[in-house]
């Protein structure tokens, strides 16, 4: 599709808006220029995708797809290639408009564009719109789960609109999917193209019993409740149905060997169609190992070789707010987002598994981009922390019911609530010894506001201008 004089109007007025928003200090840009530029060209995304010599990848799921997409691009780098990826984590049509006509000239062109791959997450919501924008070469689902129920509903609507979207989406798509995530892996029923599945083999990593926020439990084909062989968190596992002929299919891009390090380092042992993988990388967590087996298994759908996805995944560093780091004050500060019950059961669940005690910093917010509905918190297994947690406090818009949740775990009922986000971390500050680690659990926005301040007092960059 060529480039037409409307877009090179929407492209000048997408870069002045994204210029006015740094200049004016009204954040880095990440989607209003591309929704500026849609207005005046709502084929944008279309047109500027159009340019991408080696074609786009997407990435969508309730969780991990902004480290998914980090790790993918950085596999594609590894090969030789110059991606294109919307690493800031705007991941509706404004955000992936925004990186593109970042990187287009006044005229039009993306350069190098034989050279270019694009590496895009996408809400899963804006899966239907992206895909047909895009038509991708590879598409990754990475899993589902309840989030934003006030704007997304219950899973089962995001798993119908799913299914229209792999109906419509172009048979040379490769997908790729997750079989331990029943919902996930019923969507290879409707794939009209190549299907590549990845999981986890490794019984050592599972869990002794199920967890409580486990949000697909009954078969999509017979209403049943899925059996477990095993289960690694929430619904993810090793799933049938005793009623139908539904069940876990052994994945192509299988974990055979996960080891986690106290230090935070992951070394996992993976069978692949291209021959035995060892991934060593410097996130914690099960949920990372899923992450990875998902970049993996789409840079072999693209046909990236193996030694470049070894080295891609080594160097991948932690994307903004996900396990990343800070020095402050001489203090060490992590920050881990945690926007649902299942990803904040994976956090709680990896802190509680490192050594010593622990303070936390726990910041819930109710912003539309966080979804209205605090109620989830109630889902979440927050006794976890009562073995080994020497100090908390709750913060964030709805502190309060925080405060209140913790109390219910079992925490103490006259922990310190804070509902300034700076001030609460001046709080923490306070009560650490050098030799501590604060960790920070932020819902999405707190997570946006928190990383600020921190990056300021850290001397490290805006999230928007870090590499990656």
């Amino acid at each position: 599709m060529s480039v037409t004089p409307r877009t090179v109007a929407a492209i000048w007025a997408g870069k002045a808006a994204g210029a006015a928003s740094r200049i004016l200090r009204r954040g880095g840009g990440t989607a209003l220029p591309g929704l500026v530029a849609e207005r005046l060209d709502p084929r944008l995304v279309e047109r500027l995708g159009g340019q991408l010599g080696l074609g786009s990848v997407i990435v969508t799921g309730t969780n991990g797809k902004t480290t998914t997409a980090h790790m993918l691009s950085s596999v594609a780098r590894a090969a030789g290639y110059r991606p294109l990826h919307n690493r800031t984590g705007s991941n509706l049509m404004r955000g992936i408009a925004t990186a593109l006509l970042a990187d287009a000239g006044l005229a039009g062109s993306l350069p190098d564009a034989d050279k270019r791959l694009g590496v895009f997450e996408v809400d899963e919501a804006t899966l239907p719109q992206a895909v047909a924008a895009l038509s991708p070469r590879a598409l990754v689902f990475t899993n589902l789960f309840r989030d934003q129920l006030d704007r997304y509903g219950e899973v089962d609507s995001i798993a119908a609109r799913w299914r229209a979207t792999l109906k419509a989406a172009p048979p040379s798509t490769t997908v790729v999917l997750n079989s331990d995530d029943p919902s996930v892996a019923a969507l290879e029923a409707v794939a009209r193209g190549p299907v590549l599945l990845y999981g986890v083999e490794d019984a050592a990593a599972a869990l002794s019993e199920p967890e409580h926020a486990a949000d697909s439990r009954w078969c999509a084909g017979c209403g049943l409740e899925y059996q477990y062989e095993m289960v690694f968190y929430g619904h993810i596992g090793h799933w049938r149905c005793p009623g139908c002929s539904l069940l876990r299919r052994e994945p192509e891009v299988r974990a055979e060997s996960v080891r986690f390090d106290p230090a935070g380092e992951t070394t996992l042992e993976a069978a692949t169609p291209a021959g035995r993988a060892t991934l060593v990388f410097k996130l914690g967590g099960l949920y990372n190992v899923y992450n990875a087996l998902g970049a993996v298994a789409a840079a072999l759908a693209l046909h990236l070789p193996l030694d470049a996805v070894e080295k891609g995944i080594a160097q991948v560093a932690a994307a903004f707010g996900r396990q990343e780091r800070f020095e402050v004050d001489g203090r060490q500060v992590q920050v881990l987002l945690a926007k649902n019950p299942t990803g904040l059961n994976q956090v709680l669940r990896m802190l509680a598994a490192l050594p010593g005690g622990k303070h936390v910093l726990l910041l819930l917010n109710d912003d539309i981009a966080d979804g209205r509905d605090v109620s989830w918190i109630w889902d979440a297994d927050f006794e976890l922390m009562t073995a080994d947690t020497v100090w908390t406090v709750a913060s964030g818009r709805r502190a309060e019911d925080l405060a209140l949740r913790l109390k219910y775990a079992g925490l103490p009922h006259d922990l310190p609530v804070v509902k300034d986000a700076e001030d609460a971390l001046d709080l923490a500050l306070r009560e650490m010894t050098p030799k501590d680690t604060l960790y920070v659990i932020p819902t999405y926005t707190a997570m946006l506001e928190v990383r600020e301040i921190l990056a300021k007092r850290g001397r490290t960059g805006h999230y928007w201008e870090e590499n990656g």
